[in-house]
């Protein structure tokens, strides 16, 4: 007896939509390579190891048919995905590690908030809820379960030095403030939060009350954060598609990925 069933016209549409042009594939993922910076935190806490690569043949004596690498790095390194399990808020959840996040979750539509201008001036600027409800006003309201995507451009920072942009005082990047990130879980219902800076947190996210609270009331709340994205300012406001699969790692707190959106084409 078959088990096939009738191909979905959906999924088909999908299919031809793509071989078309009708959808194009935005690839908002930084290559993954030893130049690119990794999260630093104080020196005396654990630091994330940075991306390592090494030959293991290349069509020679080692391996005379293959070429492959083995290469190693910290959970958060490059482009790459928080799960719930990251954060102390977080840590008790069902379903809180990167093997165990039901996979339908990984998918979700984007709604791109546009802060490039502010962050452009103010290495330092937060994004607030006055940011989210103008751009309400002007695109419709969050849907649920949204990956809300703040665009600063950062990601066009490609001296590392510049990324990182560290002085005396610490790191300065851009990210959400405290209110913003409790209204986003609270009263919005989104899936997770995105930015094109090293953390989904402002690099002076400590002096916030709570300290990180990006981190805080997202992972809290079972939500999940992608950060180092780019090519955010290919994408509409509203109408893409994210796809964000992590590797699944036993218990994992996060992942480097390939964040893929979907976005309409001609």
């Amino acid at each position: 007896m078959s088990t096939a069933t009738a191909a979905s016209p959906t999924l088909t549409a999908l299919v031809a939509d793509l071989l078309d042009g009708r959808i194009r594939v935005v690839d908002l993922t930084q290559t993954l390579a030893p130049e690119f910076p990794q999260i630093v935190l104080p020196p005396e806490m654990g630091q994330c190891l940075p991306f390592r690569i090494e030959e293991v043949s290349r069509y020679d004596e080692r391996g005379p048919g293959w070429y492959w690498n083995n290469f190693s790095c910290g959970e958060h390194t490059g482009t790459h995905f928080d799960a719930p399990i990251h954060w102390i808020s977080g840590r008790d959840l069902p379903n809180n590690a990167v093997d165990t996040i039901p996979v339908e979750r990984l998918i979700g539509p984007a709604c791109v908030i546009d802060c490039s201008k502010a962050a452009t001036a103010d290495p330092d600027y937060l994004m607030t809820k006055a940011d989210v409800l103008r751009w309400e006003a002007e695109h419709g309201r969050i849907p649920p379960r949204a990956w809300v995507l703040m665009r600063t451009d950062w990601s066009k920072r490609t001296d590392p030095v510049e990324y990182q942009n560290f002085d005396e005082t610490g790191q300065h990047t851009p990210g959400p403030d405290a209110e913003v990130a409790r209204f986003l879980v609270e009263e919005r219902d989104l899936l997770g939060f995105g930015t094109e800076a090293i953390g989904t947190d402002a690099g002076q996210g400590f002096h916030q009350r709570p300290p990180y609270p990006c981190h805080y009331y997202m992972h809290g709340a079972g939500r999940y954060g992608l950060q180092c994205l780019t090519n955010l300012d290919l994408l509409p406001p509203t109408g893409a598609v994210v796809i964000a699969p992590p590797l699944k790692i036993r218990q994992g707190s996060g992942s480097p990925l390939r964040v893929l959106a979907l976005v309409p084409g001609r």
